[in-house]
């Protein structure tokens, strides 16, 4: 969402709102790579109006123009994210915890799912656009010391009206006082909808765009590596950067939507925590 994601938790040196920053790059290159980004959603909202934290910034995005794309788009990343004790509302939706034990805990999330535009790539043209959704998730996560378990299902309602699930692992290395490194992996899972959504062509479809005709089944569709780095290079300020490389695989690989299996991005925000 994709969010999104341990990679974020263990950024920056201090447990802020900025440790979001990162999953929202994450989330935005889900986006652009059709989006499976995760977006978190808490249990309650009983702390005072005093315990909102503020944090703003921006910054830009490289990665593919859609999931599958030889072409790479250049986009701007706003950012902003709002904490209210256990509710956390940023650029990517509501995220509220349902549970938090020492090493445990479980988020329910309530997002969104950018689609696909066929005007996002001439390659795209004539397979119509696929709409935007919303995506309900829930993800369990298991930290021991500077690592992270999670593992996360996403069913969006609208939209591919498809099913997800995200397994990664993440560990973080303290650089200095001030840096942190992460680094993550994961695989993600989709059904039948969400792959005919993004990597089926239809006879209809295959007539208006010469694609040849086919049909994705249910299975894992990719696999990701993604390193981050975060440094606070003043009290408030954070500079965070992050590259990531993934790869398609089984029935999303072979399909013709697809012109590169191999799915790299890059980004770079700075961000000021009030």
């Amino acid at each position: 969402m994709i969010d999104r994601n341990p990679l974020l938790r263990k950024l920056t040196p201090q447990p802020l709102p900025l440790l979001l920053v990162a999953g929202t790059i994450l989330a935005l290159a889900s986006s652009a790579r059709a989006q499976e980004g995760v977006v978190r959603w808490y249990d309650t909202v009983r702390q005072p109006l005093s315990d909102w934290r503020l944090v703003a910034g921006g910054g830009a995005l490289l990665a593919p123009a859609y999931e599958g794309s030889n072409e790479f788009e250049l986009s701007p990343v706003p950012y902003i994210s709002a904490t209210f004790g256990i509710l956390t509302i940023d650029t990517r939706g509501a995220t509220l915890r349902a549970y938090d034990a020492e090493s445990f805990s479980l988020d329910l999330t309530a997002g969104y799912d950018s689609g696909r535009d066929e005007d996002d790539a001439d390659h795209l043209e004539g397979l119509g656009d696929v709409d935007w959704g919303i995506d309900l998730t829930i993800k369990a996560s298991y930290e021991a010391g500077p690592g992270e378990l999670y593992a996360s299902l996403t069913r969006t309602l609208g939209g591919s009206d498809g099913l997800t699930g995200t397994f990664g692992a993440a560990a973080s290395h303290r650089l200095s006082d001030t840096a942190t490194m992460t680094l993550g992996a994961s695989s993600t899972w989709a059904d039948g909808r969400y792959m005919d959504s993004y990597f089926s062509v239809t006879p209809s479809q295959s007539a208006r765009s010469g694609l040849a005709t086919y049909d994705a089944d249910a299975g894992f569709k990719r696999i990701d590596l993604d390193l981050a780095v975060a440094w606070r290079f003043t009290g408030r300020w954070t500079l965070i950067s992050q590259v990531g490389l993934g790869y398609l695989l089984g029935d999303a690989a072979d399909s013709p939507i697809v012109e590169e299996e191999l799915q790299p991005s890059m980004a770079l925000l700075v961000v000021y925590g009030f």
